[in-house]
């Protein structure tokens, strides 16, 4: 039996079957998946960190004859690339949320009974308001702890009454302490994490909703992701219906041709 560990230090079985899921998930093709999953089987040895299992399927699909698979499987590492802010995973759970039929207001400043509050997001939808606490983590192994879960909920009861809130959420790009996650349900928060609630986290959304962050593009530095993200273009979408707005990169014509291909590429169902 070969061990993996993972990016939080512990150490489990390699799983095929997981593996095979995270293929899957990425929409890669059937008739490649056997492929990829052969290739890091013939990479592995005890104690391997996923981040190298990672490495191997990238590599894979580097010297497939279709490579922009690669982007459709470098989700999370994209997600990281919303900082070194928090303000474009803030725009882009806005984005989600809106896919999801609710209107939305972004780092909303809101009298509350006590103080005023720096809101990351406003949501209304079917006449029902939330405010919504974005938590961004760079590193995979961050994770919330208890003290956000304190000071959501204590946001929520200072405004609620006055701003007539019905809910408060508390959404992050990674995962959330025990202590974190057991705060938040018992005082009424709702959570969603990279993985949590299961078959509706945060990964599940963008699949469903296919709503690619632009950073997972290859095909643009991150210098260039950069100078997208502050202004405030964070889908792979963006790119695809307002093609124009590359035009702050100041790019070649075939470069632009190169970008569109492979964000169509990702997005496409």
């Amino acid at each position: 039996m070969v061990n993996i560990i993972k990016s939080t230090g512990e150490t489990e079985p390699f799983s095929e079957e997981k593996l095979r899921a995270s293929i899957k998930r990425a929409r890669i093709p059937d008739q490649i998946q056997d492929l990829v999953v052969n290739h890091v089987k013939s990479k592995l040895y005890d104690n391997m960190p996923t981040s190298e299992i990672y490495h191997h399927v990238s590599e894979f699909f580097e010297k497939s004859p279709q490579p922009f698979n690669r982007t459709k499987y470098r989700l999370k590492s994209a997600i990281m690339e919303f900082g070194p802010t928090g303000y474009p995973f803030e725009d882009y759970v806005s984005e989600l949320l809106k896919k999801d039929g609710h209107q939305t207001d972004i780092r909303q400043t809101l009298n509350g009974k006590c103080v005023k509050h720096e809101i990351d997001i406003v949501a209304e939808k079917n006449g029902k308001k939330s405010i919504i606490e974005c938590k961004f983590h760079n590193r995979t192994e961050g994770s919330t702890q208890v003290h956000v879960s304190l000071y959501t909920k204590a946001r929520f009861d200072d405004l609620k009454d006055i701003h007539k809130l019905n809910d408060v959420w508390l959404v992050t790009n990674t995962g959330i302490t025990s202590d974190a996650l057991d705060y938040a349900l018992c005082s009424g928060v709702k959570v969603i994490t990279w993985k949590y609630p299961e078959g509706n986290g945060l990964r599940d959304l963008i699949e469903k909703f296919v709503l690619h962050p632009l950073t997972v593009l290859t095909t643009l530095s991150q210098g260039q992701k950069q100078n997208l993200l502050n202004n405030h273009m964070v889908l792979c979408r963006d790119v695809i219906n307002k093609p124009e707005s590359l035009q702050i990169l100041n790019l070649p014509k075939d470069k632009k041709s190169e970008i569109l291909e492979e964000a169509e590429y990702v997005c496409k169902l």
